[in-house]
């Protein structure tokens, strides 16, 4: 079997080829992107086409532009390739784990589901042939491309600010949120708050995530990448924040958490790639939802 198919009529080659010319929107760059002639890249999408059955671009004197019909082939080359890539990526760990059990990678991100992590990780390890869990903690938003291109098998996210597109998951507790401020600030002495009282704060703005594609919406916040980065910035009266209020037990003492009242609820999941048939994994999400709702109300 050619591992560089598709299927019958396309080649990965060929759907790599294309993603290139249709990001670039020009022949010159995405050859130079692919390391490659521009010749046979312009014969490989006319072939393309022609196959199809129908152009994918557009061309003109002023340059090239996505047709309908391949704007539908760029969103499911995209989807197509993440797919390859994270089967290479699964398959290459298998193969290292050898003969033995293979391991579970497990992404969430840093700071936050601290106690449900450690309660997690302590129910799973409980459990008959328990698989090793490698845990890697990441920054706000990254928990689902690295489960969806295979570099982690199981991720904890959180609605609505991650992305649950093409995950299965499983929902684990609901919560509200807290505004976390600098200790020695004013409204701390308040016992709750709104989300305009947060927005009107003088000197403490709220921070900028980076956006999937890696750039930060405009704004006066700081950009910050993690919870860690963000705790700092807060105690040094840079940035106030509103967050889970299961992050606002793990403060430090330069820190207060004040109830949001009209925040938007977040639940914490847990998620996978509905693909994905390791028993490994499937017990450790088992283990997950054995352990709410009650678990975290005896910590």
């Amino acid at each position: 079997m050619d591992c560089d198919r598709y299927h019958d009529g396309m080649e990965t080659r060929e759907l790599r080829y294309f993603v290139a010319v249709a990001e670039e929107l020009h022949f010159g760059r995405a050859a130079q992107r692919l390391g490659i002639a521009q010749p046979p890249l312009s014969r490989a999408i006319q072939q393309l086409e022609r196959r199809l059955g129908g152009a994918l671009l557009g061309r003109t004197s002023r340059g090239i532009s996505l047709t309908e019909a391949g704007a539908v082939l760029l969103r499911e080359a995209r989807a197509a390739l993440d797919a390859v890539d994270a089967a290479e990526r699964r398959t290459r760990r298998a193969a290292l784990a050898g003969t033995g059990p293979a391991g579970v990678v497990l992404v969430a991100k840093a700071g936050a589901s601290s106690e449900l992590l450690a309660k997690l990780l302590d129910a799973y390890a409980a459990e008959p042939g328990a698989a090793a869990v490698e845990v890697v903690l990441c920054g706000a938003g990254e928990q689902g491309q690295l489960l969806r291109d295979g570099r982690a098998d199981v991720a904890l996210l959180h609605r609505p600010f991650d992305s649950m597109v093409d995950v299965d998951t499983e929902e684990l507790y609901t919560e509200g949120q807290v505004a976390v401020l600098p200790a020695e600030h004013p409204l701390t002495v308040r016992t709750q708050l709104r989300m305009a009282d947060i927005a009107a704060l003088p000197g403490l703005p709220m921070p900028r995530w980076p956006r999937p594609d890696g750039t930060f919406p405009d704004g006066p916040g700081p950009r910050v990448r993690d919870l860690v980065q963000l705790c700092q910035l807060i105690a040094l009266g840079r940035a106030s924040a509103v967050l889970p209020e299961s992050f606002g037990a793990q403060l430090g003492t330069d820190l207060a958490a004040v109830p949001v009242v009209d925040a938007p609820m977040v639940t914490t999941v847990i998620g996978w790639q509905p693909h994905n048939r390791s028993r490994a994994v499937a017990e450790l999400v088992r283990a997950a939802t054995r352990l709410l709702p009650g678990a975290l109300a005896e910590a």
